[in-house]
């Protein structure tokens, strides 16, 4: 099995357990080969909250184009996201890291988001 088909299997299975709500939307992850983009989405009524990626202006400024998808990246990222989900009061959510392994960039995301201020 590759790892696109892996990745999938487990995003399922993931996606099997966790849900968003009103009261803890669910903060979903894709990352690319260039570029990462989170969500904070309310499975129940099925709207997008808020959502962040390396491709807004106000991240995209920061950091250099060949630097896109690396950790550091990463934490302005979580930062945009947990300050933009601040401003819509969201301070609890469920993680979605949509199969992939918990590491590097994942774990960099879910680290800054809880340092600035988001319970999960």
């Amino acid at each position: 099995m590759d790892n696109k088909k892996s990745r999938e299997r487990r995003k399922k299975s993931i996606r099997k357990k966790i849900s968003g709500s009103s009261e803890r939307p669910r903060m979903c992850l894709h990352k690319s080969n260039r570029n990462i983009y989170i969500q904070i989405v309310n499975d129940v009524d099925g709207k997008t909250l808020c959502g962040v990626s390396t491709n807004s202006p106000d991240v995209k400024n920061k950091v250099k184009a060949y630097t896109r998808k690396n950790v550091k990246f990463a934490e302005i990222v979580a930062e945009a996201i947990a300050r933009k989900a601040g401003e819509k009061g969201i301070k609890r959510i469920v993680f979605d890291r949509s199969g992939y392994q918990y590491h590097g960039v994942v774990k960099t995301v879910a680290d800054t988001a809880r340092k600035n201020g988001l319970e999960f």
